[in-house]
């Protein structure tokens, strides 16, 4: 397993952008599908983003598709959440994940980061 390690949360005003990364331990990051999450309070987690493990493909929520991109560095052991226009609804806490294949499932994904905050004000 990798060890995980968000940050770039924060609070921003509705219309804005926040860059979110996920730095990962060890050295078979690149072996490793990549995944985004949020959870809300009083909200189950849900599914944000995913990438494969060479960056080759990408897989989005319909709520954030057109807002977000996800995308990595394998050389630098990242992986990146670009979020603009963000909205009220996008505040949550987002955590990342690896797991052997890009998947929106939570279960699939073996590792988590403990997560970083996004409050967006409206």
């Amino acid at each position: 397993q990798v060890q995980l390690v968000e940050s770039g949360g924060g609070l921003v005003q509705a219309g804005g952008s926040l860059r979110l990364s996920c730095a990962a331990s060890g050295r078979t990051f690149n072996r490793y599908a990549m995944g985004w999450f949020r959870q809300a309070p009083g909200k189950e987690r849900e599914f944000v983003a995913a990438i494969s493990w060479s960056g080759g493909s990408t897989y989005y929520a319909d709520s954030v598709k057109g807002r977000f991109t996800i995308s990595r560095d394998n050389a630098k052991n990242t992986v990146y959440l670009q979020m603009n226009s963000l909205e009220p609804e996008d505040t949550a806490v987002y955590y990342c994940a690896a797991g052997p294949r890009s998947s929106s499932w939570a279960d699939q994904y073996g590792s988590w980061g403990q997560g970083t905050q996004v409050t967006v004000s409206s």
